[in-house]
């Protein structure tokens, strides 16, 4: 899939300047979770089909990312 290898190329880009790795892992589920065919982009539905054993605490990873750079849903 030379589509998908090339969204993983820009996520890594993105993710590089983003520079804490900590929040690498939650800035590529919040970036999937937007392309998902989901009725509301907010991130409580994200964090629900992201990691749907830890709801809880993936939404809190990406509510806190989100505000870290500065977008919350």
């Amino acid at each position: 899939m030379p589509k998908l290898g090339e969204f993983e190329h820009y996520i890594n880009q993105l993710c590089q300047a983003l520079g804490h790795r900590d929040r690498h892992r939650g800035f590529v589920d919040y970036s999937r979770g937007l392309m998902l065919p989901l009725e509301r982009k907010s991130v409580e539905p994200l964090a629900a089909h992201t990691d749907p054993l830890h709801v809880s605490a993936k939404h809190q990873s990406l509510h806190h990312l989100g505000g870290a750079v500065g977008v919350v849903g």
